[in-house]
């Protein structure tokens, strides 16, 4: 009988709300940077080569140690620091991070539009004499 408490559980846990819209929002998520990443390397890094000369970012690089070569054969790797791709993935970064700010602003104000909606009305005050006939009501149920 504890399996199926534990199955019932799980289904409950898996089909709550938060848990799906979290998973859905994992898959675009992850769609979405793809996008952002081709503009960046498709748009955005090209005219930024061309201003600086041609230069791709991705290729810039130091040099700790060159590579060991005997004959045609690679004894031991270049040792490298890439800061070229750091550029380009803090690029990927801040125009991730602007998307992201610009859709939770939007949101944001969507809920503050849908919160601004106008309240109803609260019922009017009643009259004096419906004051008055309510508590002759309750006298009299008091006496009953």
């Amino acid at each position: 009988m504890a399996k199926c408490t534990f199955l019932q559980d799980f289904k409950d846990f898996a089909m709550k709300g938060n848990v799906v819209d979290m998973a859905v929002g994992v898959i675009i998520g992850g769609a979405f940077g793809k996008i952002v990443t081709s503009i960046v390397n498709n748009i955005i890094m090209p005219p930024v080569g061309v201003i600086t000369g041609g230069v791709d970012f991705t290729d810039l690089k130091v040099t700790l140690k060159e590579a060991v070569v005997e004959g045609e054969e690679v004894v031991s790797e270049a040792v490298t620091l890439n800061y070229g791709q750091f550029i380009q993935d803090v690029v990927d970064f801040l125009i991730i991070a602007f998307c992201i700010f610009l859709m939770v602003k939007g949101i944001a104000k969507l809920n503050r539009k849908k919160e601004e909606a106008p309240a109803p009305e609260p019922d009017p005050k009643p009259s004096n004499e419906e004051v008055l006939l309510t508590e002759i009501r309750d006298l009299l149920k008091k006496k009953a």
